[in-house]
């Protein structure tokens, strides 16, 4: 990892413990296994306030870049649970692939196991988009 473990802004780490405690980690067993392991990931994070947020961290709405093991490439964009839309390749934190990326900086690699099983992959870049709409949720 880039900067040692997870960055998370104050603000979206309190929306984040949130939703995973009213989620109660509903869904299959991969889900519930990814949102737990998020969970545990999160005890160790740096929580930091917005101004002193890295740029190339994931957050909440940002855009990355991801390489699959296999070599594909794939650009999501990690949004909210009420705004995902798999068409747009927008995904909810609560999924696997959403919790497995928050926190985490362009150029980490990291090993996740998914429904479809454990995958390695690489965050080849990060780009934010606007967040004010997940800030004015928690505020």
């Amino acid at each position: 990892m880039k900067y040692g473990s997870l960055i998370l802004e104050k603000k979206e780490y309190v929306y984040l413990k949130r939703i995973l405690n009213v989620s109660g980690y509903a869904g299959d067993f991969e889900v519930q296994n990814s949102l737990q392991k998020l969970s545990e990931e999160l005890r160790e994070a740096q929580i930091v306030d917005h101004e002193n947020m890295p740029s190339d961290i994931i957050r909440f709405n940002s855009k990355a870049t991801l390489i699959f093991e296999n070599g594909l490439e794939k650009t999501l964009q990690l949004v909210t649970p009420t705004d995902r839309d798999v068409s747009k390749n927008k995904i909810s934190i609560l999924a696997p692939m959403g919790a497995a990326l928050i926190g985490y900086a362009e150029g980490d690699t990291l090993i996740w196991d998914f429904p479809g099983g454990r995958h390695h992959l690489k965050i080849a870049q990060v780009n934010q988009e606007e967040i004010t709409e997940v800030l004015n949720l928690i505020i």
